[in-house]
Parts: C-alpha cells; sequence; structure tokens
C-alpha cells in the first residue's frame, strides 16, 4: 500500500463519520509512540497483590488467582460471541477450541498451587483469609449459566427439592454450589455465602434471564447438524471444565487440608471434598450429548 492510498483510506474513514480526518492526524502528532509496560500497565499489575500477612507466599498465592480471574474474562470474552452473535461452523470449532486451551491452562497451573507454596506458611496464613474462599468467584458462575441452561447445574438432591414450574430465582435457590455454604437441615447460611449472595445473586439472575435460550448448550441443540468434531470439541471442554479441573482442584485442596489426615476446614467452611467432587457436583453443561453410561460414571 502506498503513502497516499493510506492516506486515501484514512480520509474515508473519518468522512464516513462525519469528521475531518486532519483533526485526528493532528492528534497523532502529537501523541507519545507507545510501550510495552503502558499498554499492558504492568506497574498496575504488580502492584494489585496486597498481602496480609509477612509470609513470603501469600504474594504466589494472591497472584496465582489474579491469574485464574483473566483467564476466566478471556473464557467469558470468547462466551459474550457464542452466545449474543451468530457464528460459522468454522469459527465455533475455533471458539471452542479457546476455551479448551484456557481450561487447560488452569488445569496445568494448579502445580503452581500445589507445589509452589510452603506447607506450614500456607496453613498459617490462609486462616487470616477467613470467611472469603474460591467460591465466591463470580466469573466462574458467569461462565456456568452462559454455558448451560440452569436446570443442568443442580444436582439430584437439589431437582428433588424444586417446585413444579421453576422460576430462575428458584433454580439459584437449589443450584449446585449452594451446597456448598448452605445447611439444608437448619437452613443455615455461611457467612461467605451471605456475602456472595448480597453482592452477585441479583446479577446473576437477570444474566440468566438475558442468556435464555441462548446458552451454550441450548445453541448445540438448535444446531441442525453439528459436526462431529464440533460435538467432540463440545465433550471436550465438559469433561476438561467440569471433570479435569475440579478433580485438579480437590487434589491441591487435599494436599494442603488432608495430607496428614487433619482434614481441615476450608477458608470458606465449604464440605470441600463433596463440593469439589464432579460427582457431587453433577454439572453437566451438555448432558444431551453423553451416554447413559458416561453419566453414571461421571468423574
Amino acid at each position: 500500500m502506498t503513502k497516499q492510498e493510506l492516506i486515501d483510506q484514512i480520509d474515508k474513514k473519518y468522512d464516513d463519520l462525519g469528521e475531518n480526518s486532519l483533526n485526528y492526524l493532528a492528534g497523532l502528532l502529537q501523541a507519545k509512540p507507545i510501550n510495552y509496560w503502558d499498554y499492558i500497565e504492568v506497574d498496575t499489575l504488580l502492584s494489585l497483590q496486597k498481602p496480609r500477612t509477612d509470609f513470603k507466599d501469600e504474594k504466589i498465592f494472591i497472584m496465582y488467582h489474579q491469574v485464574t480471574e483473566l483467564v476466566l474474562g478471556m473464557m467469558k470474552h470468547e462466551l459474550d460471541q457464542l452466545v449474543y452473535e451468530e457464528l460459522s461452523d468454522k469459527t465455533w470449532v475455533d471458539k471452542i477450541n479457546r476455551l479448551n486451551r484456557y481450561t487447560s491452562m488452569l488445569i496445568t497451573s494448579f502445580d503452581v498451587m500445589k507445589y509452589g507454596m510452603n506447607y506450614n506458611d500456607y496453613n498459617t496464613f490462609r486462616a487470616t483469609l477467613t470467611p472469603a474462599s474460591g467460591f465466591q468467584s463470580v466469573q466462574f458462575r458467569h461462565i456456568e449459566t452462559m454455558c448451560t441452561p440452569l436446570e443442568n447445574l443442580v444436582n439430584t438432591m437439589g431437582k428433588k427439592r424444586l417446585p413444579e414450574n421453576p422460576t430462575t430465582q428458584d433454580y439459584f435457590e437449589h443450584v449446585y454450589w449452594k451446597d456448598a455454604g448452605y445447611n439444608r437441615e437448619t437452613e443455615e447460611k455461611t457467612l461467605t455465602l451471605r456475602q456472595f449472595e448480597e453482592k452477585y445473586q441479583d446479577e446473576l439472575i437477570e444474566l440468566a434471564n438475558d442468556v435464555k435460550g441462548k446458552t451454550l448448550a441450548e445453541k448445540v441443540a438448535k444446531m441442525s447438524n453439528p459436526s462431529d468434531e464440533l460435538i467432540e470439541k463440545f465433550k471436550a471442554f465438559d469433561r476438561l471444565y467440569n471433570i479435569d479441573w475440579p478433580i485438579v482442584h480437590l487434589e491441591t485442596a487435599q494436599h494442603y487440608l488432608d495430607q496428614k489426615g487433619e482434614s481441615k476446614e476450608a477458608t470458606g467452611g465449604s464440605e470441600w471434598k463433596k463440593y469439589l467432587h464432579p460427582k457431587y457436583q453433577q454439572r453437566r453443561f451438555f448432558p444431551e450429548i453423553w451416554s447413559a453410561e458416561e453419566i453414571n460414571n461421571w468423574g
């Protein structure tokens, strides 16, 4: 492309907007060249770790979870497009491949948690984090809600408690993850769960209503003839996100909370073994694409 062709394209771009391209070129003349550290906000990122103790590895713990939230943000970025836009089959495959890569990153990164901190230090400083818990990650709930109808996020016991024609609110009262912080016998909720509900429940209900009929699972069900390749991609995503990742999380929790048979309590007070294990969660995004045997052996 010649210099004149480029100038002509710039003129056309701003003419189409009803703007004078000279004003924008004059601004470009005064702009400073961009650099990596400002564009990525490196200094800001490295200022966001605020340990509550003097244990060195607490900073690793914070940074690891911040990286996790960034990866979840990347996944939500892809889901926003898959849910709200009409895409070609090729784009679907590309987007699901991305989701699978991001989930694989989350799985392999757990080695940082499992082997990247001193056992005794972690079990001392983690007490200062109570009642905060990874359970309170709302992006995790966003992803679930965008991937599948709420009925697929209610386990067998929860489905028995649902009214005949459940509302979105009803589903959220019995969603699988509330079992981690709600004693159904005493009707008591942990502070961890109460904090989360107060901050995010209305937002999650609004999201669920907004994506109703457009979740990934519902879009797959409406596909007239999805390719075998695409179905396998969906299966891989379901398995990675809802079996492999929780299992690695469980194994890491066991390393710190149950390594010596001590069965320590999670910072959020949850029954973490039941909360994390896929056979208790029974979370599947695309149950229709799995066989009865595969579902019975889930996790």
